[in-house]
């Protein structure tokens, strides 16, 4: 098993870790203890992609395992956050960002099975939704102001509802660009 592999499991692996220590550990302890759980599981997606690149240890299962692991997570985090909060936005929020997970997983599968998946390669969007939903969640579990005074729950919220913006943003765009391809394809027939 390559390194980068086994970072991509070991995120996969602090996703039950992080649900106990939230539900189960005084919140006062339980928040920071989430957050940074979440941070060094976030910054293991970056790190396990540079390095299977930088290594060329890229492969199939690991190109397939990878966003597999972000999307449970990111669900995992973001199922904790409505379970603490219940603010109605943070619940909106959380159905436009999983449900676009599910559609944009779905349509990329579809069109690989269509030869198009190129057409719905990861976006910069794309990218800065990731980025900004990582903080967000990160900011949010921490809940507590860091050094008394910067308020790192109000942050991650908007950065959320940022985040949710972005994520419906790059969903359309994903879903459009299947649809040009998918009439391309068929003007070629």
């Amino acid at each position: 098993m390559t390194l980068p592999l086994l970072l991509t499991w070991m995120r996969i692996a602090a996703i039950p870790v992080l649900v106990l220590i939230f539900l189960f550990v005084p919140i006062d302890l339980a928040r920071p203890l989430s957050a940074w759980i979440f941070g060094l599981a976030s910054a293991t997606d970056f790190l396990d992609g540079y390095l299977a690149r930088r290594w060329n240890q890229q492969t199939s299962f690991g190109a397939f395992l990878d966003p597999v692991a972000d999307k449970l997570i990111v669900a995992a985090a973001l199922i904790l956050l409505v379970h603490a909060n219940g603010d109605t936005l943070i619940v909106l929020a959380t159905i436009v960002i999983i449900g676009r997970e599910i559609f944009v997983s779905a349509l990329r599968e579809w069109m690989a099975e269509s030869g198009n998946r190129a057409a719905v390669a990861v976006s910069q969007i794309g990218k800065l939704k990731t980025v900004a939903q990582m903080f967000a969640i990160l900011f949010m579990l921490q809940w507590f102001p860091l050094w008394g005074v910067v308020p790192v729950f109000e942050i991650g919220y908007w950065l959320l509802m940022g985040a949710a913006v972005l994520t419906l943003v790059s969903g359309a765009l994903y879903g459009m660009a299947a649809w040009r391809a998918v009439k391309a394809r068929q003007l070629a027939r």
